[in-house]
């Protein structure tokens, strides 16, 4: 593959910018609310992932952006271009929207080239432009005169998006576009299909319920809950300041225990913890992830014994019983794993996360 720079110089980018705006978008189906208010924005160029469970109301949400079905209310404006709202719908082919699903829908009985240039003019389809896109989403030129079943899945993937990027959307719409991959084919193909679209510039959209996937390749996560989107952050913001306790727990592994805030500390099983800037006084449950949980600490530390030990070859999972308190989990190196039945004193790393009870003032 050429080098980045290469690659957006022989790219159709997209002409509009503005990125994706949406603003309290709702949508029943009979008398079930499915989106119940839901704000996004996604910048001009950016990958943002929507993650959340089966049923929280992602694909209908991708399904009103891409002009499938009418929102009840609110407003969808695509590269600064307003497409619903205000009594007006702009049809699905007018929204220079891309569309990616977890089959790639290829054109079974057309070549590779004939795919990726289905939609271009007679004269481009017969230039540069589809090696041009089958470079970029990392295949060369022998692939471009074999039919899609030839191809292993990832491969089909990648020639769904150079489709897609020949059209020069103003948005892609990823719809678990890795899920049906098996796992050696996941990790190559989301590599080449994020650095596909950062090189076209393309704004753009991934619907996952795998938070792995979520916070490896998307600059923003919007955490999708009941009809709503409930955090928007940065990956490491999502996971290191979850705004509640079902955030924290969705998005990783947490340790969540019962304590006490002050002045941005709180008291819990563990010991005196150190918390997020902002969290407020009170009553409420910490939350610490388990690679925070430091064996062997400070004598300071609070004491406790190794229960069980789960190992998965670069690290572990340790099970440690508090003299008081629930059994928690602490994720070590695999070198460093203790054996089942050893007494450690354990301490808190880094700044927790806190849940106040309900009533309590939002941090």
């Amino acid at each position: 593959m050429t080098q980045t720079g290469e690659r957006r110089a022989a790219t159709p980018a997209a002409e509009t910018t503005g990125g994706l705006a949406v603003r309290d978008l709702r949508k029943s189906y009979g008398p079930v609310p499915v989106l119940t208010g839901v704000d996004l924005t996604v910048p001009d160029g950016a990958l943002t992932a929507v993650l959340g469970r089966s049923g929280c109301g992602k694909t209908t949400l991708l399904r009103l952006v891409a002009g499938f079905d009418r929102p009840d209310a609110g407003t969808i404006s695509i590269g600064g271009v307003p497409v619903a709202g205000a009594g007006s719908v702009l049809p699905p082919e007018q929204r220079r929207i891309g569309y990616v699903t977890q089959e790639g829908s290829l054109f079974p009985h057309l070549t590779v080239a004939a795919n990726v240039g289905f939609a271009l003019p007679r004269r481009a389809r017969l230039g540069p432009l589809v090696d041009e896109l089958l470079e970029l989403v990392g295949l060369d030129t022998r692939f471009a005169r074999r039919f899609p079943h030839e191809l292993s899945g990832g491969q089909q993937q990648r020639v769904a998006l150079a489709r897609t990027l020949a059209t020069r959307p103003r948005l892609v719409l990823l719809d678990e576009p890795f899920s049906s991959l098996d796992a050696d084919l996941r990790e190559s193909t989301r590599q080449a299909v994020t650095q596909a679209l950062a090189a076209a510039g393309t704004t753009t959209v991934l619907v996952t319920h795998d938070q792995a996937e979520a916070l490896s390749l998307a600059s923003s996560v919007a955490l999708m809950r009941d009809g709503r989107i409930v955090q928007v952050a940065p990956p490491a913001q999502l996971y290191r300041h979850p705004v509640d306790r079902e955030t924290a727990a969705f998005v990783g592994d947490v340790v969540a225990l019962p304590g006490e805030a002050n002045d941005g500390r709180a008291e819990c099983a563990l010991g005196t913890v150190r918390l997020h800037p902002g969290a407020p006084a009170g009553p409420g449950t910490v939350l610490v992830r388990p690679e925070q949980i430091i064996l062997d600490g400070a004598a300071a530390g609070v004491p406790a014994e190794v229960l069980a030990v789960e190992y998965f070859g670069h690290d572990g999972l340790v099970r440690l019983g508090l003299a008081a308190g629930p059994p928690v989990l602490a994720r070590c190196p695999a070198h460093r794993l203790p054996q089942i039945g050893t007494q450690v004193r354990i301490a808190v790393q880094g700044e927790a996360g806190f849940d106040p009870e309900r009533g309590t003032p939002p941090h």
